[in-house]
C-alpha cells in the first residue's frame, strides 16, 4: 500500500508565526523596559535640578536697616548687646520656617552657633546671651501676632535679634549667617561704629 506523500509547508508556517510572535513579545517587553527606565532617569534628573535651584538660591531678604543696641554712650569701651533686623521672603521665595533655622556668629576671634529662643510659645522675649529671638512679627497671615506661628510666609516680616555672647566692641566686623533648613544661607556682614551709642544703625 503506497504511504500517503507528506507535507510540511502548513507545520513551517505555524512554527515561523511562533517564532514571530515570540520575538514580538520579547521586544514590546524590553521597549517597556527601556522605556520606564528613560522615564524614571528624566523623573530623577528633574527632581535633581528642582532641589538643586532651592539650595542654591537663598529666598530671604533684609527689610530696612540692620541696628546695633546697647547701653552705649558714646565713650570709649562701650559694646553693642544686641544686632536687631528685619527678615522677608523674597519675590517668588517659598515659606521658610525659623524653628529650624539655625544662626551663626563670627567675628574676627569668634565662631559661635545662637541659640534659638523657645519657639513652642508665643511670648516675645529679648534673646538670651548667647542666642537669638523673634522679638517682633509684622503682617501676620491671620492678623494676630500673638498666636502667629514660625513659619515665615509670603508679606509677613520676623524682627530678629541677636545677643552674641561676647558683645561686640567698636570698629568690630562681624557677620551673622542665616542658616534655613532649605535653600541657601544669607549672610550679614556688618562693622561696629567707632563711638558705639544706646542705638546704632550698622553698615
Amino acid at each position: 500500500m503506497d504511504s500517503v506523500p507528506s507535507c510540511e509547508d502548513g507545520f513551517t508556517g505555524l512554527e515561523a508565526a511562533i517564532v514571530l510572535i515570540a520575538f514580538v513579545v520579547v521586544a514590546a517587553g524590553f521597549s517597556y523596559v527601556v522605556l520606564g527606565a528613560g522615564f524614571f532617569t528624566t523623573q530623577k534628573s528633574q527632581a535633581t535640578v528642582h532641589t538643586s535651584v532651592g539650595q542654591s538660591s537663598s529666598t530671604l531678604e533684609i527689610v530696612g536697616n540692620v541696628y546695633g543696641t546697647g547701653s552705649g554712650t558714646g565713650a570709649v569701651g562701650d559694646t553693642i548687646t544686641y544686632v536687631n533686623f528685619s527678615m522677608g521672603l523674597a519675590p517668588g521665595g517659598t515659606p521658610i520656617d525659623f524653628s529650624k533655622v539655625v544662626m551663626v556668629y563670627s567675628n574676627a576671634s569668634t565662631l559661635e552657633t545662637l541659640t534659638p529662643h523657645d519657639m513652642t510659645t508665643t511670648t516675645i522675649n529679648q534673646p538670651s546671651q548667647g542666642g537669638w529671638a523673634i522679638t517682633e512679627i509684622q503682617n501676620p497671615p491671620n492678623g494676630d501676632a500673638s498666636t502667629a506661628s514660625p513659619l515665615l510666609q509670603p508679606n509677613e516680616q520676623f524682627t530678629i535679634s541677636c545677643e552674641p555672647a561676647n558683645h561686640i566692641v567698636e570698629n568690630d566686623l562681624f557677620s551673622i549667617e542665616v542658616r534655613p533648613s532649605v535653600g541657601a544661607a544669607f549672610s550679614i556682614s556688618r562693622t561696629a561704629p567707632a563711638a558705639i551709642n544706646a542705638v546704632n544703625v550698622l553698615y
